[in-house]
């Protein structure tokens, strides 16, 4: 393989190593090789500061490093932070191709800690070094380094090195991009995944593209909503045709189906009832959300039901309810009117009818339908 091929399937290389994290130690074992030297290093310096930001001193994270074995990269990166590189062109441009001795004299560097514990016992005679990227408090470096029998850094090797670290700092911006985006990703997908509700991304034909683990849950039981062979959402034939008419609608964005999207009527095959809850993906902040995932509408589903609520120890402290009052509030939500809950209490009616004046007083409602709304409000959407 000539040069040409060589380079062009090295930057090849390059690019695919910001997706697969797998190959960045070969692809700098090959960028070394380019260049003419023994071995390459992506290495990221970042200030360390005190609590009150102070800067402290330079710490060392070996991003990825080519030595001869694996106990070779532990001892380089338990070392290098103690010693002072002559390699470390700070103060340098960016892609900025140094050698050692445009930072220092020569024997200057031998005479170095860097050059005697570490580059010598390894049979470095030279370094030549790129600044990627840097920033007040940081700094990535590309460094290849060069044996003695290949003698020091050459006007060769600078302008291969030079055809390289473009492409280098390119591909380490996109992976920054790529891991923020992923990170925000993560982030997003474990709060979706910790809704107990279910959520399903849908496009225009109705595939689900995403689902959450509630969602997932859901399909699963593939009662009145199940994914299909086709990767198609389904129900039965009028959930299907109110799906479809929803879609539709929401492909012409908010104007067509509310900014706060439809409810849909939705029952199991015990009788149970649900709701999905339609919101449109193809309008304002939503549109970068229903792009990422190809969906134009995400449904929340639910049981259409008041769960238990986990926060009524709050309820009660908030508004100073005792014991038994917090009680019967909560027997009001899930069990019924009056005598449901003096049967459910084992108490009498009145003896309920006083706590129920209480918490009219004490919550500043009127009627009963009100106090399930309260508590409502206080029903976390967090799976348990």
């Amino acid at each position: 393989m000539d040069d040409s091929e060589q380079f062009s399937v090295l930057i090849g290389n390059i690019y695919d190593a910001v997706l697969d994290p797998d190959h960045r130690i070969a692809v700098l074992d090959r960028i070394a090789d380019f260049a003419g030297g023994h071995s390459g290093g992506l290495l990221s310096k970042h200030a360390v500061g005190d609590s009150l930001g102070n800067t402290l001193e330079n710490a060392d994270l070996l991003y990825c490093y080519i030595g001869h074995d694996p106990e070779s990269l532990r001892a380089y990166s338990e070392s290098y932070p103690k010693l002072v590189s002559a390699a470390d062109p700070l103060s340098v441009g960016v892609e900025q191709i140094v050698s050692t001795t445009d930072l220092m004299s020569y024997e200057e560097f031998r005479r170095g800690r860097f050059y005697r514990e570490w580059a010598r016992p390894h049979g470095w005679i030279d370094i030549a070094s790129a600044v990627i990227e840097k920033s007040a408090n940081s700094c990535t470096v590309l460094s290849v380094a060069r044996r003695e029998g290949s003698g020091l850094v050459d006007a060769d090797m600078r302008r291969r090195m030079a055809l390289v670290v473009p492409h280098v700092r390119r591909a380490v911006l996109i992976g920054r991009t790529i891991h923020r985006k992923e990170a925000e990703a993560t982030c997003l997908t474990g709060i979706l995944d910790g809704l107990s509700a279910g959520m399903i991304l849908v496009d225009a034909d109705g595939r689900i593209v995403h689902s959450n683990t509630a969602g997932n849950t859901i399909l699963a039981a593939a009662d009145f909503l199940r994914r299909t062979s086709c990767g198609r959402l389904a129900g039965d034939a009028p959930v299907n045709a109110a799906l479809r008419e929803l879609l539709v609608a929401a492909g012409a964005g908010d104007s067509a189906l509310g900014i706060k999207g439809i409810a849909l009527p939705l029952t199991d095959r015990h009788g149970e009832r649900h709701v999905a809850h339609v919101l449109p993906l193809t309008s304002g902040a939503r549109r970068d959300a229903g792009r990422a995932y190809n969906a134009v509408a995400a449904l929340f589903v639910r049981k259409a039901a008041i769960e238990a609520c986990p926060s009524s120890a709050i309820i009660g402290e908030i508004y100073k309810l005792t014991p038994t009052e917090l009680r019967v509030l909560l027997a009001i939500v899930h069990v019924g009117g009056v005598p449901e809950v003096a049967a459910s209490l084992g108490v009498a009616a009145t003896t309920v009818k006083t706590h129920l004046a209480r918490l009219f007083e004490k919550t500043g409602v009127g009627r009963q339908a009100d106090l399930v709304k309260l508590v409502a409000g206080f029903a976390t959407p967090l799976a348990s």
